[in-house]
């Protein structure tokens, strides 16, 4: 009889109003949820093992398969003697541990297999940082009326390359 309408037309089924929405509804899928839990276990087990070989190491994050078979872990490390190549070959001998520290620490269907590479996203950022550090410097000149930085006139442009070219006396600054 739980399901049947009342008299007043509305059924005497509980609603869902007020609780949270379950399962992939929830506005965090569940995978990103697992890479999360997979970072935090992984970065405190990497800080508990003491390896100096490591350095400076940070976990930048988690890309676990779908099908929870594969998990990639993202390193960066900075200040470590023979770089990111042998951080990750001393992570590397370190894997068994860490998989069962995952085990041990998040409950899931099955743990899945720890890859360990170095994150592209901090390569690629030191990359633009060094493209723009090498970008001549841009000249702006500042309008007192206004208050802005304006951008030069093209003929303000022209003349500057002009003068740019030819020789400076000391004379002609008095």
């Amino acid at each position: 009889m739980a399901g049947r309408p009342t008299r007043s037309g509305q059924s005497n089924r509980k609603s869902n109003r007020g609780q949270a929405p379950r399962g992939a509804a929830r506005g965090f899928p569940r995978v990103a949820r697992i890479n999360e839990v997979m970072r935090e276990v992984v970065a405190d087990e990497l800080e508990r093992i003491g390896d100096d070989r490591l350095g400076l190491l940070t976990v930048t994050g988690v890309t676990v398969d779908p099908d929870l078979r594969h998990a990639t872990v993202w390193l960066s490390a900075l200040m470590s003697p023979g770089g990111v190549d042998a951080v990750l070959d001393v992570v590397g001998e370190h894997r068994t541990a860490l998989q069962a520290a995952v085990n041990r620490q998040v409950r899931m269907k099955r743990t899945p297999l720890l890859q360990f590479s170095a994150d592209p996203a901090i390569t690629n950022g030191q990359r633009i940082e060094d493209v723009i550090r090498a970008l001549p410097p841009r000249r702006v000149y500042l309008d007192e009326d206004l208050d802005e930085d304006l951008e030069p006139q093209d003929e303000q442009l022209e003349q500057d390359e002009q003068l740019e070219g030819e020789p400076h006396d000391e004379a002609d600054d008095t």
